[in-house]
């Protein structure tokens, strides 16, 4: 099984589509809240990114909520 990170904040809502959707197809997945989180705040900027949501899949990033790309990485 894929492991898979969410980088979120609160007042997102791709963010909110892009955890719905995964706990729809039942995927595990592990919520990191750049808003309330310093170090996953870090951990997003030493990647390169500054928005969310960002899906990481594995090895694999995904920058924002992409259904179509999602399905292809977790299948």
């Amino acid at each position: 099984m894929s492991k898979v990170t969410v980088y979120t904040s609160n007042t997102c809502p791709y963010c909110t589509m892009a955890k719905d959707y995964l706990k729809d197809k039942e995927i595990n997945f592990v919520e990191k809240n750049v808003q309330s989180d310093k170090e996953a705040r870090d951990e997003l900027i030493a990647m390169g990114y500054t928005g969310v949501p960002v899906i990481c899949v594995d090895d694999e990033q995904i920058v924002g909520f992409d259904k179509n790309r999602l399905d292809e990485l977790l299948k």
